[in-house]
């Protein structure tokens, strides 16, 4: 609701007349509206709803008989998750590990601050940060600090502003309801009617009577608030590797400034990854604003580096492509540059004399610092490389990856063949260079069918129709057979069955070259083959 209470109302029409000028005027109680079953029910309500005696369930006509001036708003589940992630993203100031809680993921946020507290002056200090910070905001703020998830959840419900010292989770909860374990309702329910209201109740009794009688759930969350069992955390963002960060006593507004400070960080993340014997494959630059807002830059290396003019380049290089969108505000208050990926990176040196290999690898790491700058500029879906694949079938052996992919992606290159590696026929360095290649360097996104004529039915064509133009066959080369692979009966064409190709290569009499190719064995795998298009030599 208070989401809502930032963006343009979306009201839905009042019941009456005299409804109307409160409904417009932005006054008055709030609620959001969903379709449950056959009926349109209220999810959420303001406060000004709740003293007008509204509560989430009810029917939005009842809601209406009994306050005519409800405005109503479609409940936007997606638009919470977001606006909950926005707070998580800066929720990362405090501490890296922040994580959405429940799996509805718009119920609140963890925090592990282990380790992080005395950054801050302490739990406490850290707690009443972090808690004037979201007030400021115009947010209503439940918080508190506990052993485990769980027991600060119950706490900040209950008391919040708590900090429970170390080992005090049992005396803290066990004052509080039952339901505050978030157990199923059913056993909250027949808890309740059993005079078993308080957690405190249920420490004492026998576990297997509380197992049997309501599941072994109860028991697991019953552990987790006394801090008898783990509580499971999946952080919105990986965990970084290493990190390095600056706070500004002033905040700092311009880019270029920010460009100052990520060259900076470059150097200082290079030392911990060159004493690790580390390099980074993924980086993210989190610049957090005054006003508790957060914008995070990521960028992916082709190679691990620790070069800090490289690291910082990318990510300046990223900068610079939605500095349109980069709105310093009142200011930067804090930067933080994280390696959330990272491989062993040892340095290397050719053999003496080898010229050659000193050429290669000079071209292979220009040509990864290329991938890796029109990456940051682009989008690393646009930036692609080719990945050979163990197939026959030439659509399926060779696949478009992004050339600087995802944490963990193999290098922008393709992988040098061994020495003495026979690449085939057109392919192997003492073959003739002048020789035309046996398969087009591209090919169609999809074979095209052609109507084709052959002067036997097993036999090369002589003349065919693409496109609805007739080519008289010149020059023929082939066949080149490739058997159906049983294991993958679909092909890309989508062939009903895998089928034996026999490839041609094709001359017309204006010097065109084709790569055709006769799907199927004559009388023995179709009654009359069918042939295709595939490539076009250049």
């Amino acid at each position: 609701m208070e989401r809502l209470g930032r963006e343009p109302s979306r009201r839905t029409p009042p019941s009456s007349a005299s409804a109307e000028p409160a409904s417009l005027s932005g006054a008055g109680p709030r609620a959001t509206i969903a379709t449950v079953g056959n009926a349109t029910r209220l999810t959420a309500i303001d406060t000004a709803a709740a003293d007008a005696g509204l509560e989430p369930g009810l029917t939005l006509a009842d809601a209406r008989a009994r306050v005519p001036a409800l405005d109503a708003v479609e409940a936007d589940p997606d638009g919470d998750r977001r606006a909950l992630e926005a707070l998580a993203e800066w929720a990362g100031r405090y501490t890296p590990l922040v994580a959405l809680d429940a799996p509805g993921g718009t119920s609140g946020l963890v925090l592990d601050i282990s380790g992080c507290a005395h950054l801050f002056g302490g739990e406490q200090a850290l707690l009443g940060d972090l808690t004037g910070r979201l007030e400021g905001r115009g947010l209503t703020v439940q918080a508190a600090v506990a052993d485990t998830p769980a027991a600060a959840r119950a706490v900040a419900r209950t008391a919040s502003g708590t900090v429970v010292p170390p080992g005090g989770n049992a005396r803290a909860v066990a004052g509080l309801p039952v339901a505050m374990l978030d157990a199923e309702p059913e056993a909250v329910s027949m808890l309740e009617r059993l005079g078993l209201k308080r957690i405190g109740q249920l420490v004492d009794m026998p576990r297997s009577t509380l197992a049997a009688r309501f599941g072994a759930d109860l028991l697991t969350r019953l552990d987790r608030a006394l801090g008898r069992a783990d509580e499971p955390l999946s952080p919105l963002r990986p965990p970084p590797v290493f990190l390095v960060e600056r706070v500004f006593a002033e905040p700092i507004r311009l880019v270029e400034d920010i460009e100052r400070v990520a060259r900076a960080l470059g150097e200082g993340l290079a030392e911990p990854l060159s004493r690790h014997g580390q390099g980074a494959r993924r980086l993210a630059l989190t610049l957090f604003r005054v006003d508790n807002k957060a914008f995070r830059i990521a960028v992916g290396l082709s190679r691990a580096s620790r070069d800090p003019a490289r690291m910082a380049g990318l990510l300046i290089e990223r900068l610079g492509t939605f500095e349109q969108d980069l709105d310093t505000g009142e200011g930067i208050e804090r930067v933080r540059l994280a390696a959330e990926a990272v491989e062993p990176l040892q340095a290397a040196q050719t053999a003496a004399g080898d010229l050659a290999g000193e050429s290669r690898a000079e071209d292979a790491e220009a040509l990864a610092r290329l991938a890796d700058r029109l990456t940051a500029r682009l989008g690393h879906t646009r930036v692609v490389r080719l990945v050979r694949h163990d197939s026959h079938i030439p659509e399926l052996a060779v696949s478009a990856r992004p050339a600087v992919a995802g944490v963990g992606a193999g290098a922008a290159l393709w992988p040098q063949p061994a020495a003495g590696c026979d690449l085939g026929p057109g392919h192997g360095s003492g073959d003739d260079p002048g020789r035309a290649p046996d398969r087009p360097l591209r090919l169609l996104d999809r074979p095209e069918p052609i109507e084709a004529i052959a002067e036997i039915p097993d036999g090369p064509p002589v003349r065919f129709r693409w496109r609805r133009v007739l080519r008289r066959v010149a020059r023929i080369e082939g066949p080149e057979r490739i058997a159906p692979e049983w294991w993958a009966p679909k092909l890309f064409n989508g062939e009903a069955e895998a089928l034996t190709r026999d490839y041609f290569r094709v001359e017309d009499e204006e010097g065109r070259r084709y790569w055709v190719y006769r799907a199927g064995l004559y009388d023995r795998e179709v009654v009359t083959p069918r042939w295709y298009l595939h490539g076009l030599f250049g």
